[in-house]
């Protein structure tokens, strides 16, 4: 089954993607809609100046669409223009391969074997066609490192202390019978006549406040 998706996610993944593989990962209207936005933003890269009527009248003349349609592409393109700088990359690796293969066809029909080999070279050294796909990480084989808690020192190099609980009930005990002299005290409540000093009819005696 192709994969649903809204037309501006589908530009954002895949707007510089071959047209083979948008209609192989997209349904027909989709992929039709990702090529078209994509002549229609790098028009608008070379038409910075361009007005949104002049935007318009180009999509309207040269893909036939009515002005509700090309106003949708045009909210598309907008949206795509704050990831110029990250799909500038993209964009050019896109023209390079376009040209390439453009002067290998050339080459081709005037049978110039030299230029094809170089244009098919060129095209495999910039895709690097000659290296193996980086490998993923198995990450269903990577075991689990275990892990058990424990107080022994040793585990981390550390000589353990000889008789060390010993020590620690000697300490309790010692510091419990220098300290027996603490007294515990009950809460009690602070007298501070609430009612002089705070009466209901918001007048306060002067001689309780001073």
């Amino acid at each position: 089954m192709k994969k649903q998706i809204k037309p501006l996610e589908a530009c954002r993944l895949d707007l510089f993607t071959s047209e083979d593989e948008l209609r192989e990962k997209y349904s027909e209207p989709i992929a039709l809609r990702v090529l078209r936005i994509r002549e229609e933003y790098n028009w608008f890269l070379s038409n910075p100046d361009a007005k949104d009527r002049q935007f318009v009248e180009n999509v309207t003349s040269r893909f036939g669409l009515n002005k509700t349609q090309a106003y949708s592409d045009l909210a598309i393109v907008k949206a795509l223009l704050p990831h110029l700088s990250q799909a500038s990359r993209d964009f050019h690796r896109y023209r390079y391969n376009e040209m390439i293969l453009e002067t290998f066809q050339m080459a081709k029909k005037r049978k110039d074997t030299k230029t094809m080999e170089k244009a098919a070279s060129s095209y495999a050294k910039f895709n690097r066609v000659d290296l193996e796909d980086e490998q993923a990480v198995p990450y269903d084989l990577i075991v689990v490192q275990p892990f058990t808690a424990t107080d022994d020192p040793s585990v981390l190099g550390i000589k353990p202390m000889p008789r060390l609980q010993k020590r620690i009930q000697q300490l309790l005990h010692k510091y419990r019978t220098e300290n027996i002299d603490i007294d515990d005290i009950e809460f009690e409540e602070a007298d501070l006549e609430e009612k002089s000093l705070f009466p209901e009819d918001g007048t306060a005696k002067e001689e309780n406040i001073l």
